[in-house]
């Protein structure tokens, strides 16, 4: 099936806001075996947005339009797809109950420019959107199925996974089940695991499963989409692919589907009745900021310490270089000082000079608790942004691997020896 995305909107067309949009429905189709062929960027005009319906109309099967369904004069979808397809545009009673409705119950009153939501063409299909007054709507142009689409992020990624995407596998004959399983990784580059994965689309004869990667440093993403006819034929592909995986990467898989590393390292602590403090040098706070505000992370986070300047931390003076007892020593400082059951600290100290690729820093890391310590060393190049993200990432992930019983220190791919 050849598919096209075509987002609207002058703040689009110029730059003014980056399009996330296309780069997230392109991915999603990308989960689910969908391949989009072309992209176009349209802005606010109505002869524009014609001849970009016109052309996609003759040469996808299925077009995702985005933007353009609010209730102001440059929101032009509905009128120009039903110019397109030759019908008329006509009230749509059901959405504008739904919208009366929605304004009634934050005790608003509907403007009267919003009736020009449920304005939608003749031989439309509405396609639900349960948190935004922007309804979506289904329409054949030419030869090509068109779904239009919410500007909003949060509406259009809910229409889009509960709505739109059903609908074109529907059309695009795919096998009636499709399974998309997540791995994600840390300290592991894209092209080292593509080598270590080597062979596990074949374990299926069939070719129903399909290996990708999506990196987003410092994390890697890798993807098993499994096709079948049913659940039950997807289960049995994904099984062995799903252990080789877990096989091959080992301890460098930190979180499967919808987990996150933190979300694994809050768990973990949760199962010990543990209680977390973090010192933190040069990521801005990072660490704490992605674990302390998690839900349940109230009566296990304690404390979370950001300094700027390497000079003294919890009365420990921090000489340079920082050698692994200085470490240890704030590691266990910030725990007594805290009451804390685990103490984490990510020290760093950055090269002198300007940011450049060859500019870095030495990350120093130690966790303690009451009877244990232990202590990891690495040095990362790559810029001043590239060395905080690290830095966050490889603090996190010691504190993972000491919580679930593995090697706080195994070499990865972003260090330098």
């Amino acid at each position: 099936m050849r598919i096209e995305i075509i987002c609207t909107g002058d703040e689009v067309l110029t730059g003014k806001i980056t399009n996330t949009n296309f780069s997230w429905m392109a991915q999603k189709l990308e989960d689910v075996g969908l391949s989009v062929y072309w992209g176009t960027t349209v802005g606010d005009d109505r002869h524009a947005l014609l001849e970009a319906f016109r052309l996609a109309s003759a040469r996808a099967d299925a077009v995702i339009v985005n933007g353009g369904l609010g209730p102001t004069v440059d929101d032009l979808s509905q009128e120009i797809a039903a110019e397109a397809a030759g019908v008329d545009l006509v009230l749509h009673e059901e959405w504008l109950a739904r919208m009366t409705e929605f304004f009634a119950k934050r005790a608003r009153t509907m403007p009267p420019n919003n009736v020009k939501q449920a304005m939608l063409p003749a031989t439309a299909e509405m396609i639900d959107n349960p948190i935004g007054t922007a309804c979506g709507f289904a329409v054949d142009i030419g030869k090509a199925r068109f779904f239009f689409t919410p500007g909003v992020p949060r509406e259009l990624r809910r229409m889009m996974e509960e709505q739109v995407i059903p609908r074109i596998l529907a059309r695009s004959g795919a096998p009636s089940a499709i399974y998309l399983k997540r791995f994600h990784s840390y300290g592991l580059g894209e092209s080292h695991v593509d080598q270590l994965l080597a062979g596990v689309e074949t374990l299926d004869p069939e070719g129903g499963i399909k290996l990708g990667f999506r990196a987003h440093y410092p994390q890697l993403e890798t993807k098993l989409t499994v096709r079948g006819a049913d659940r039950a034929q997807i289960d049995a592909k994904l099984a062995p692919a799903m252990a080789e995986v877990r096989r091959r990467l080992g301890n460098f898989i930190i979180a499967e589907d919808d987990q996150t590393l933190e979300g694994v390292i809050l768990s973990a602590l949760t199962e010990k009745a543990a209680t977390l403090t973090v010192v933190e040098t040069f990521t801005a706070g990072q660490i704490a900021a992605r674990i302390a505000h998690l839900p349940g992370a109230e009566t296990i986070f304690r404390h979370g310490t950001v300094a700027r300047h390497l000079d003294s931390l919890f009365d420990v003076s921090l000489s340079a270089p920082l050698d692994q007892a200085t470490t240890e020593a704030v590691a266990q400082a910030a725990r007594a000082h805290t009451g804390a059951s685990h103490a984490l600290a990510v020290l760093i100290e950055l090269d002198d000079g300007a940011d450049r690729i060859d500019f870095g820093g030495t990350i120093s890391i130690a966790i303690a608790t009451a009877d244990r310590v232990e202590f990891r060393r690495s040095r990362i190049l790559g810029g001043r942004e590239w060395v905080r993200l690290g830095a966050v990432e490889l603090g996190m992930d010691c504190l993972r691997r000491f919580l679930l019983g593995l090697p706080v220190v195994e070499r990865i791919d972003f260090e330098k020896t």
